[in-house]
């Protein structure tokens, strides 16, 4: 018990009274000046987040950045699991390759994809003009319509070799028998997989997509790089925003109540996966 309290005693101060004091701190009008007036709680800030513009645009493109995020690195991943699955030669190398972007920072992937995404000098807008498809070049990080766009697509660059090791790691488990009986009952490669293989993997695709769910939420590193804390409607996202009123503009009551919403709405996303996890353990 002394052993366990030491640890129980810093993680109840610094992560849960933290979670606290940002919640208290949430329903004052603290600015960042003298200490914070804790005699008249209310909601104001909540209420102004309703009524803000600003909010409404992060916000949705959090849901948006989330969801495109997520969905593709788990398509992607379930894809190349799949492929490395059958056998391949050389599969050491081809993981080691999937998985090369994971071991780079969100800083260097932010001036690597920048390089890219130049719209003079970059490699995209060059291989699409060099295959004849000049008319889908624009200014990937200066266009508003495809900022978001262009930060999803590199975030799954670097995310889809995750998902597909956890993918993989979740057909390993599963007996060859089974492919191999259905294979002589007559299925098909792709019957195979659809109503024999992929339905064993709801467990694995529910940890994929909680583990990608809170990486989408970390790509403030990634927008702070390229647009530091003002990126514009195009990409403004929740975290963002709660960086910039807290830090830049000293509201700090503000950035509190963005970062509650942000924690709530994490909550939410992984309720089904908890409720899963729940049922399965009484079964």
């Amino acid at each position: 018990m002394p052993f366990l309290l030491v640890p129980a005693l810093l993680l109840g101060v610094f992560v849960y009274g933290s979670l606290l004091w940002n919640l208290l701190l949430s329903l004052t009008s603290f600015r960042g000046f003298g200490d914070p007036d804790y005699s008249s709680l209310g909601p104001g800030m909540y209420t102004q987040m309703l009524g803000d513009p600003s909010f409404i645009v992060a916000a949705r493109n959090t849901v948006v950045l989330m969801a495109g995020f997520t969905l593709l690195c788990t398509g992607f991943g379930l894809l190349f699991a799949i492929l490395v699955d059958r056998d391949v030669r050389y599969e050491g190398t081809i993981r080691t390759i999937y998985l090369l972007p994971m071991s780079i920072s969100f800083v260097v992937t932010s001036i690597f994809w920048a390089w890219m995404y130049n719209p003079t000098n970059g490699v995209i807008n060059f291989v699409l003009s060099g295959v004849g498809l000049g008319f889908l070049t624009v200014d990937w990080l200066g266009d508003p319509g495809t900022k978001l766009l262009a930060i999803t697509f590199a975030l799954v660059w670097q995310f889809t070799g995750l998902a597909m090791i956890i993918f993989l790691a979740g057909l390993r488990k599963i007996p060859r028998d089974q492919f191999e009986a259905a294979r002589m009952d007559g299925a098909n490669l792709r019957v195979r997989y659809l109503r024999v293989i992929i339905p064993q993997l709801k467990t694995t695709m529910f940890s994929a997509v909680v583990v990608l769910i809170l990486f989408s939420l970390k790509a403030f590193d990634f927008i702070f790089v390229l647009f530091g804390t003002f990126p514009g409607p195009g990409a403004d996202i929740l975290p963002v925003m709660m960086y910039r009123e807290a830090f830049a503009a000293n509201n700090w009551a503000y950035g509190s109540a963005i970062a509650v919403v942000l924690l709530i709405g994490t909550l939410i996303s992984l309720t089904p996966y908890l409720y899963y996890q729940y049922k399965k353990d009484l079964l």
